[in-house]
């Protein structure tokens, strides 16, 4: 009987074992700063929220530092208020300059700094995201948002690390936002909604064929006062003088 249950004995410890290890490598991730979304256009603006959830057990996340890449300067960037957050806006000198709807600018946003009102930072177990608008986006590939999150207590994570090409993620990732060319087809279908928009004219084929359907109302109209005329004059020849 002993020698029956020892085996048994041996598998059921093995097995908690691997168990365990299963479980504890399999434990939850550490959550990371983010953008979303995480694709954008070349040339176009987009709206996109940082999301920044909050990590420590005891303290709130008091303070989001967002630096703006230098390499990809962007010539228009605007923020949503955030409730009980308020968001201070740094530039810098930029050359050569940016071009926004055929201006030139010479400077642009280099940074971003939310802090949290009294009792209003993100408490453990939440997240915040704070949006911002941003275009036209730069012709890179991608951009990438280096975050500095204080916490109540003093600690600062510091999400800077950039991303490299076919290596693992970094323990410390930074948000990246990644750019692609935007379609041929884009562009046509802009400018057509910017015809729609403003109420111009244009010379598709649309505008012709209501050009040709009025020439042929104007002609059928014109035939029936004629032929109506005409009537008229064949009647009074028919009609016998007294």
């Amino acid at each position: 009987m002993i020698r029956l249950r020892r085996p048994a004995a041996v598998a059921t410890l093995t097995l908690a074992a691997v168990a365990t290890a299963v479980l504890g490598l399999a434990g939850p991730a550490s959550a990371h700063v983010t953008i979303n979304p995480k694709e954008a256009s070349q040339g176009g603006y987009g709206r996109f929220a940082l999301r920044v959830p909050n990590e420590s057990d005891t303290a709130s996340t008091v303070k989001v530092e967002v630096v703006l890449p230098e390499n990809a300067p962007v010539g228009s960037v605007s923020t949503m208020p955030v409730p009980g957050w308020t968001v201070q806006v740094e530039k810098r000198k930029v050359d050569p300059p940016v071009e926004v709807h055929g201006s030139q600018l010479t400077e642009a946003v280099s940074k971003l700094t939310w802090t949290a009102s009294a009792n209003a930072g993100v408490k453990p177990g939440e997240f915040q995201e704070f949006p911002v608008s941003m275009g036209p986006l730069p012709q890179v590939d991608q951009m990438v948002f280096k975050v500095l999150q204080t916490y109540s207590d003093g600690n600062v994570s510091r999400w800077i690390e950039e991303p490299t090409p076919g290596g693992e993620e970094p323990e410390n990732p930074a948000p990246v936002l990644t750019l692609t060319a935007a379609s041929a087809s884009a562009a046509p279908a802009a400018n057509a909604s910017a015809v729609a928009a403003a109420g111009g004219d244009d010379d598709s084929d649309g505008g012709a064929g209501s050009a040709l359907g009025v020439a042929g109302l104007v002609a059928g109209l014109a035939g029936l006062v004629l032929g109506g005329l005409a009537f008229l004059r064949t009647r009074r020849e028919s009609t016998p003088k007294p």
